[in-house]
C-alpha cells in the first residue's frame, strides 16, 4: 500500500486499515528491537548533564547513535547542524531518487539539563522518544515491498530549551522549512496528549545607583537595592490585577557587595507568561511599568533588557492528538481527561514556536513517577529503569500515529486546517505565510 492509495474494490477500506495496523506492530517491533541501544542513549545523556548550548557529551552521543545505525549509512547525519550543539539526521528516499512532493516527518531530540540538578525534567528520556519514534517509522516503512515512498523521516537535535530557545535559532536558520509535521514528547507525571503551555518573556533589569559610606553620609548615595526591593514589592502588588492565568517570577541576582556600602548597582531577572502571545505584551507593559517606577522613586536608573527570544505558546492541533491518544490507548496509555488537558497546570517551551511555523504534538507522558520536574527526585526518575518502560512506549504511540498521518492523506488535510485556524486564532497567518 501507497500513500493516500485507493482501494475502488469492495472491502478495500478495511484492508488498508488492517495494513496500517500491521505497519504499526512493525514500528512498535523495531522500538523494542533497539531498547538496549535506546536506553543507554538515554543513560549517557542523563550521565553527564550539560547545560543549554554546552550539550557537547549529548550532541556526540545521538550522532553517533545515528551513524551506527544498521544497515551503514541508512541515516545521512549533520553533526554540528546550525548550531554548535544541534544536528540532523534524515532518512528516506535516495540520492537522486525523483519523487513529487515527498512528506517530511520531524522528530525532535531535547537533552539539555537544569544548573545543579542534572535532567530533572527528564530531557535525557525526550531525545530517547525522539530516536525511537524515528526508528519505529523507518523500520514500519523498511518493511514495505516495492521502491521507497515518497517520504522523509529527519530526526533534529534540539539544544537548550530551558535557557535560550535553541528551537527558535533553528526555525530562522530555516531548519524546519519544508517539515509537514514534527513529533516529540515531554516527561511529566501523567499521560496528556496536549498541554497548554504558555507564551514567555523573561527579562533582565539593572539599577545603577550611587555608593556611598551607608553609615556617614548614606544621603549622599542613591540605592540601587532599593531599586531592586521596590520593583519587586510593586509586581507583588501588581498581582492583585493580574488575570488568574498570568504568571509573573523572578529574583533579585545582585543587591550589593556589602552592608556599609550603598548599593550602586543591583539585578534581577524577571519570566512574564501568558496564555498566548496576544497577551504576553500586555503583561509585560505593565510589568516594565513596575521596574521603571522603581528607578523613578530612588533615583537610579534603569536598564530593561529582554531574553534573546520569547517563548510562544504551544497550538494545539486537535486531529493530531486525538490520532495519538487513539494509538496510545492501544498500548494501554491511560490518558487524563479534556478538561483536565485543557485546563491542567503548564510551563513554557520553544515547542511553541515551532507550533507557529508547523504542525505539531508535544504530548506528556508518566514515567513510573509522582515526583514533579524540576526537582532532586525527578532526576533520579528520570535515570532509572522503570521509566524506559514508559518512554519507549510513548515513542510507538508516535510512531503510529506518524504512520497515521503518512497513510491516512484525510487526516493530514485535518491536521493542516487545524493548524491554519490556529494561527488565524492568533492573528498570526500573515506573519508565518
Amino acid at each position: 500500500m501507497r500513500p493516500g492509495e485507493e482501494r475502488p474494490v469492495e472491502g478495500g477500506a478495511c484492508a488498508a486499515v488492517f495494513e496500517v495496523e500491521l505497519l504499526k506492530l512493525r514500528a512498535a517491533e523495531c522500538i523494542d528491537e533497539a531498547a538496549e541501544r535506546l536506553g543507554a542513549l538515554s543513560r549517557a545523556i542523563w550521565s553527564e548533564p550539560e547545560l543549554a548550548y554546552e550539550e557537547h557529551h549529548a550532541h556526540d552521543v545521538l550522532t553517533r547513535f545515528f551513524q551506527s545505525e544498521r544497515p551503514a549509512a541508512s541515516w545521512a547525519v549533520q553533526p554540528h547542524y546550525q548550531l554548535v550543539t544541534a544536528f540532523r539526521a534524515e532518512w528516506g528516499l535516495p540520492r537522486g531518487w525523483a519523487a513529487p512532493c515527498p512528506l517530511h516527518l520531524g522528530f525532535l531530540c531535547e537533552y539539555d539539563a537544569l544548573p545543579g540538578i542534572g535532567h530533572a525534567c527528564g530531557h535525557n528520556l525526550i531525545a530517547e522518544v525522539g530516536a525511537a519514534a524515528a526508528l519505529g517509522v523507518k523500520g514500519a516503512l523498511e518493511s514495505l515491498p516495492g521502491p521507497p515512498l515518497p517520504v522523509k523521516v529527519i530526526v533534529l537535535g534540539t539544544p537548550a530549551e530551558e535557557d535560550g530557545g535553541g528551537k527558535i535559532d533553528l526555525i530562522e536558520a530555516g531548519a524546519f522549512k519544508n517539515l509537514d509535521v514534527v513529533f516529540m514528547a515531554h516527561p511529566s507525571q501523567e499521560n496528556a496528549a496536549y498541554l497548554p503551555d504558555v507564551a514567555e518573556h523573561d527579562v533582565t533589569v539593572k539599577y545603577y545607583g550611587k555608593a556611598s559610606h551607608a553609615a556617614a553620609y548614606p544621603w549622599e548615595g542613591l540605592n540601587a537595592l532599593d531599586a531592586a526591593v521596590l520593583a519587586y514589592n510593586n509586581l507583588s502588588v501588581l498581582r492583585q490585577q493580574m488575570k488568574p492565568t498570568w504568571r509573573v517570577h523572578g529574583i533579585i541576582k545582585n543587591g550589593g557587595v556589602k552592608p556599609n556600602i550603598i548599593p550602586s548597582y543591583s539585578e534581577l531577572i524577571y519570566y512574564f507568561r501568558a496564555p498566548s502571545m496576544k497577551e504576553l505584551p500586555v503583561l509585560t507593559k505593565k510589568a516594565e511599568d513596575c521596574f521603571r517606577a522603581a528607578a523613578l522613586a530612588t533615583g537610579c536608573t534603569v536598564e530593561i533588557k529582554g531574553g534573546a527570544h520569547d517563548y510562544y505558546n504551544v497550538l494545539p492541533n486537535k486531529s493530531l492528538w486525538k490520532a495519538y491518544i487513539e494509538n496510545g490507548k492501544k498500548l494501554g496509555i491511560d490518558f487524563i481527561s479534556e478538561d483536565a488537558m485543557l485546563n491542567g497546570p503548564s510551563g513554557s517551551t520553544d515547542f511553541g514556536n515551532v507550533t507557529f511555523v508547523v504542525p505539531g504534538i508535544h504530548p506528556y507522558f508518566y514515567i513510573g513517577s509522582n515526583a514533579l520536574n524540576h526537582t532532586e527526585q525527578y532526576t533520579e526518575a528520570a535515570g532509572s529503569q522503570e521509566a524506559q518502560f514508559y518512554t519507549l512506549r510513548t515513542a510507538k504511540a508516535l510512531a503510529m500515529t506518524a504512520l497515521d498521518v503518512i497513510f491516512k492523506p484525510e487526516l493530514l488535510e485535518r491536521i493542516r486546517e487545524d493548524f491554519k485556524l490556529k494561527l488565524q486564532e492568533e492573528e498570526f497567518l500573515n506573519t508565518v505565510e
